[in-house]
């Protein structure tokens, strides 16, 4: 079986038209249609549904499909191990984060050593990252443990506190401990329920009979700052998202409960430490 084959079946199946399918590889339709009847007669199967000008993949070319990527995954991977032969001289990381304030440091020093490795940092939740790693989209990723994937190899990397924060102003600014019973009377922001660190504060809530409703809810916590800011209110944060917005004006507030804290796990896919821009990354994140 060409390789060139299952790079036109790939195309047409993001495509799902012959015509845009073959614009794309800068072929003609016609020829399209042959390769792919050639592929399909290979596999003695037939891959695509044709209804008009429109098609859709078969059970068999969703199957295809699924190993296409793989293999297409551990071509990539092997072009940046020879390459990584030469040194970190080139190369492109994919990260995924649950939240990209916790990686400034960490990305500005490792471009100022090695400025010709592409990074590029995507902000998802714990369980979107988990999956792009096993399905090799991303390299690296930063979650909220627990994480159990037999694919994945995780790392602890630090532990996150919650604090009340308040704006100056705010009548709790003059406390420096507060009870999260104590929050109830007041104006409260919160992240979206389907948010791990939302789901920490709603599960110790309910355990010790606590009613937090917030206002509003923002999957942004720039905008819930600053929304707590401009409405006097509280929100409820680890601290490291205040100390990577310091143009925020506010007061942490230690809350007296035992509320978890939250910890934080690097995790990439099982045999990927052999790439030298992974491995290298990884240690710097875990010396700080």
């Amino acid at each position: 079986m060409e390789f060139r084959l299952l790079q036109y079946f790939a195309i047409l199946s993001q495509e799902l038209h012959f015509t845009k399918a073959a614009e794309k590889l800068g072929i003609t339709q016609p020829t399209l249609s042959q390769q792919i009847r050639l592929l399909e007669n290979s596999l003695d199967t037939v891959l695509f549904r044709r209804m008009g000008k429109k098609i859709e993949l078969t059970e068999s070319g969703e199957i295809l499909l699924e190993h296409v990527k793989k293999i297409f995954s551990e071509i990539d991977q092997a072009k940046i191990k020879i390459h990584e032969l030469k040194g970190l001289n080139r190369g492109h990381l994919k990260i995924g984060c649950v939240g990209n304030h916790l990686l400034y440091s960490s990305l500005l020093t490792f471009h100022s050593q090695f400025p010709n490795i592409k990074l590029s940092v995507y902000d998802l939740k714990t369980e979107e990252t988990l999956e792009k790693i096993v399905k090799s989209e991303l390299d690296i990723g930063i979650v909220y443990l627990p994480v159990h994937h037999p694919q994945v190899e995780v790392i602890k990397w630090f532990s996150l506190e919650f604090f009340a924060i308040v704006s100056l102003d705010h009548p709790l600014a003059e406390k420096n401990l507060i009870y999260l019973e104590e929050l109830q009377s007041y104006p409260i922001f919160l992240l979206p329920e389907q948010y791990v660190l939302r789901q920490t504060i709603d599960s110790f809530c309910n355990k010790e009979g606590i009613k937090l409703n917030p206002i509003v809810e923002l999957s942004d916590t720039y905008s819930l700052l600053k929304m707590t800011l401009l409405h006097n209110g509280i929100t409820i944060l680890p601290k490291l998202y205040v100390e990577n917005s310091p143009e925020f004006s506010v007061k942490l507030l230690k809350i007296a409960d035992e509320l978890p804290r939250k910890e934080v796990a690097i995790i990439y896919r099982k045999g990927l430490l052999s790439s030298t821009a992974i491995r290298t990354f990884i240690q710097q994140l875990t010396r700080r």
